[in-house]
């Protein structure tokens, strides 16, 4: 069934140019115009790809939790929906990354259909017994209600938001003024105070879904399967092994060429390392000397003739082994660097204290 334009996609597009295409991260973006093509273009009847307990459980009709929050009952419903999903989604992708936001809005979409199974399950349940609540809040009519919207996945959306976000305030209404740590659940009661047709379960399983994300194990779950998925992609090809223990598994090894190959990547990137920054020490100093006078180039290298004693000095002044001496020619020529050191120190004082009289 293709539905026409509507008032509510109209309004939904003057808030996406107000807003700026440009300004929409490419995963917010994409998926709000995936959700306005299956209203347009329905992937099934809303009595198909609706979610609840009979159907899903009863029936085994497993795809309804992938169809269920991608569609919409009408314009209005779409658009609140999208209108609060450009917001959260903006925020979040940007802080968390276009991969992990995909990731994350698929984890979310299947478990709020999961929890709201199990929520609905439980509440069947507990209206077998009378109580004066189940009436208050239609606790009959929810347990076989039939689901779809995005609003589930909103409602965790806005967990994580506020989670990141702890001082801050929600203006619900425009005017009632709650912390981000209760704005959630207060949310939810609005909600279900000014439209009680709108599913109460379908919105409580997003928070729920939000908390374990947040506060329970399901971050951690999360980044446990994508690092072994990543893994696994950079290494396809497991070998087998077998432990002294006798349990059998799979081990990476990487070949010893490519081992061989990225050492010598490795001292090739050093040494060129090592000689552009030995050149760019080289065209410094030369830089230096060319600004100094005569007699600070002396002063320079006479310093640096004292530092450095070259390779005979140390060769002496290093510890040396068990008896070993030096050999004559190398005293003779230790002997002879320092005459000619104490000559070029008195020619530079000379010349020094001559300038000084002039």
């Amino acid at each position: 069934m293709q539905r026409g334009l509507q008032f509510g996609l109209l309004l939904l597009a003057v808030q996406l140019f107000q807003q700026g295409l440009g300004n929409i991260p490419a995963v917010t973006l994409a998926v709000l115009g995936f959700n306005v093509y299956l209203f347009m273009f329905p992937a099934a009847p809303l009595m198909k790809a609706c979610v609840s307990l009979h159907y899903v459980y009863s029936l085994k009709e497993w795809r309804r939790l992938f169809l269920s929050p991608l569609h919409h009952v009408d314009d209005w419903h779409l658009y609140y929906n999208m209108a609060s999903f450009l917001w959260k989604g903006t925020r979040l992708e940007r802080r968390l990354g276009g991969a992990w936001f995909l990731y994350l809005l698929s984890v979310l979409s299947l478990l709020t259909g999961l929890v709201y199974l199990l929520l609905q399950a439980w509440l069947t349940k507990l209206i077998q017994e009378p109580n004066p609540l189940w009436d208050l809040i239609d606790a009959s009519a929810h347990s076989s209600e039939c689901a779809v919207g995005f609003s589930g996945v909103l409602f965790a959306l806005k967990v994580i938001n506020n989670h990141y976000n702890p001082g801050g305030v929600t203006y619900l209404l425009g005017t009632i003024r709650v912390s981000n740590r209760f704005a959630s659940w207060v949310e939810l009661v609005l909600i279900y105070v000014i439209a009680p047709r709108t599913s109460l379960i379908g919105h409580l399983s997003g928070i729920l879904v939000g908390l374990l994300y947040t506060l329970g194990p399901l971050r951690i779950i999360m980044e446990t399967c994508a690092e072994s998925v990543s893994s696994d992609m950079n290494d396809p090809r497991p070998s087998t092994y077998f432990n002294f223990s006798g349990y059998s598994g799979t081990r990476r090894e990487r070949p010893q060429h490519a081992e061989d190959r990225t050492a010598e990547d490795r001292t090739a990137e050093d040494r060129t390392a090592e000689d552009r920054t030995a050149e760019d020490r080289t065209a410094e100093d030369q830089t230096d000397l060319d600004r100094m006078t005569e007699e600070e180039q002396i002063e320079l290298a006479i310093r640096n003739s004292l530092n450095d004693r070259g390779p005979t000095r140390r060769r002496r002044t290093a510890q040396p082994p068990s008896g070993f001496h030096p050999t004559e020619e190398e005293e003779n020529l230790e002997e002879l660097r320092r005459r000619r050191l104490r000559r070029l120190e008195e020619e530079f004082y000379n010349q020094r204290r001559r300038r000084q009289f002039m």
